[in-house]
């Protein structure tokens, strides 16, 4: 009998999203701790916020104009990646391997990239939209991490159609969001919630087309009530 792992292996296609991220908290810790030997390297994380967030008032000039710099397009798949803060690193990393995991699992590594840059792009382009006029930057993981919520939610409607419980496949992201919110109301914060609505919303959607046999499956199910 072959003997398993205490911990099972994570799809590597997860692990290509994810350590971008651990990779570039471990550069700015050592840029924090002053081992990197360079002055400057105190401020490698702004400089990376300033070269990657994803900007609104940039992306509607592009629009305006109809102009489409490389490097300046590339914000918008290249945001997730860069984090905030350590804390916000240390959450959107331990989610995405989570949920990445379990999304890895039933569907193909193509799929599982197009749920998460699909949930960034049209989470930033939320974002752009509401509020109307918004100059704030969007950076971090958690538009994409919303959407492999997303197509968790999915996983679970499918199994739950036609049971008459489907609704309870929407309380992960119900509890998500309210507990986003509330944090929001008492602390104070931007409308990231926005982008995080619509990249929930983007992976759900999507996890339609890209999932095997989403819709077979749910019109299978339906039929045996």
């Amino acid at each position: 009998m072959q003997n398993e792992g205490p911990i099972n292996p994570l799809p590597w296609v997860v692990w290509l999203l994810a350590l971008p991220v651990i990779a570039l908290e471990l550069v700015f810790a050592l840029g924090q701790s002053g081992l990197a030997g360079d002055p400057a390297s105190v401020g490698w994380r702004l400089e990376a916020l300033q070269r990657f967030a994803y900007s609104p008032p940039l992306f509607r000039a592009m629009w305006a104009m109809g102009e489409w710099p490389p490097a300046q397009v590339m914000r918008i798949f290249l945001y997730p990646f860069v984090q905030g803060s350590v804390t916000q690193a240390v959450f959107g990393t331990v989610f995405l391997l989570a949920l990445g995991k379990m999304v890895a699992e039933a569907f193909r590594p193509w799929a599982v990239l197009v749920v998460f840059f699909g949930a960034g792009i049209v989470g930033a382009l939320a974002f752009t939209a509401f509020p109307p006029g918004n100059a704030l930057p969007l950076f971090g993981a958690y538009p994409p991490v919303y959407g492999l919520i997303g197509a968790f939610t999915f996983l679970l409607w499918t199994r739950l159609a036609g049971s008459g419980t489907q609704y309870r496949a929407f309380s992960l992201i119900g509890l998500l969001m309210g507990v986003q919110l509330l944090f929001a109301a008492l602390f104070g914060g931007g409308f990231e919630w926005v982008a995080d609505l619509a990249g929930f919303a983007t992976g759900f959607l999507l996890s339609f087309v890209v999932s095997p046999g989403g819709l077979a499956q749910i019109r299978a199910r339906l039929r045996q009530r």
